[in-house]
């Protein structure tokens, strides 16, 4: 579909639903199966603007449609900062965790202006090491790392990958078919297509549920 960024799709009905929602795939909209707001387009609605909408209040399409990608990048790190604290390996690092999931929260509680106006980067900066902590305490030590890697279609058919780190691997198209991943972290590592079949996911690290619909289960 060719619309310009922040116009409706021609899809969306007038009740906010999408009227392919039930035959995305086939209709050539992968990429919406695979889209995942964290959340973030609920709480722009009934917090940020006080559950006003952009249907009944045209004038606040600009601001809300302004605000979602810094809303979504804020509910994804909480996100990873509630999947870190669930890991028992990382218990010493938990306290840390839960001050920086408080503070993205009360981020993402701002204004809009607040929200327009935010440092991600920084943010980021900040929340990250206590991430790789507490992936690095669950995985345990000389285990293999990718992370960052170009694995753009390898072949990696029955690899013992266990707590390997994958973060922001690019592995789009790659074979794990039958891999033993369990403990892999695969944060904001790209799926797209990746053969996951037979793997073994148990205990795997930050796998969102679009990096699984991006994937070939």
């Amino acid at each position: 579909m060719n619309k310009a960024a922040g116009q409706p799709c021609l899809n969306l009905a007038d009740d906010f639903r999408c009227r392919i929602h039930d035959r995305l795939d086939a209709s050539g909209f992968h990429g919406c199966v695979v889209f995942d707001c964290f959340g973030a387009g609920q709480r722009i609605t009934q917090e940020t603007f006080g559950g006003r909408s952009w249907r009944e209040a045209p004038e606040l399409s600009g601001p809300m449609f302004a605000v979602l990608p810094v809303m979504r990048q804020l509910h994804e790190i909480m996100w990873y900062l509630a999947e870190a604290l669930k890991l028992d390996e990382a218990r010493r690092v938990h306290p840390k965790l839960e001050e920086a999931l408080s503070a993205t929260d009360r981020l993402a509680g701002g204004t809009p202006e607040d929200l327009r106006a935010l440092d991600l980067d920084t943010h980021r900066r900040k929340v990250n090491p206590l991430l790789r902590k507490a992936s690095e305490l669950a995985r345990g030590r000389n285990r293999p790392d990718h992370s960052g890697a170009n694995l753009i279609g390898r072949r990696m058919r029955k690899a013992d990958l266990r707590g390997a780190s994958f973060r922001g691997a690019l592995l789009i198209g790659a074979d794990l078919r039958d891999a033993d991943l369990r403990r892999a972290d695969f944060t904001g590592a790209d799926l797209r297509g990746t053969d996951l079949r037979g793997a073994d996911l148990t205990d795997v690290l930050f796998l969102t549920a679009s990096q699984r619909r991006a994937a070939v289960t």
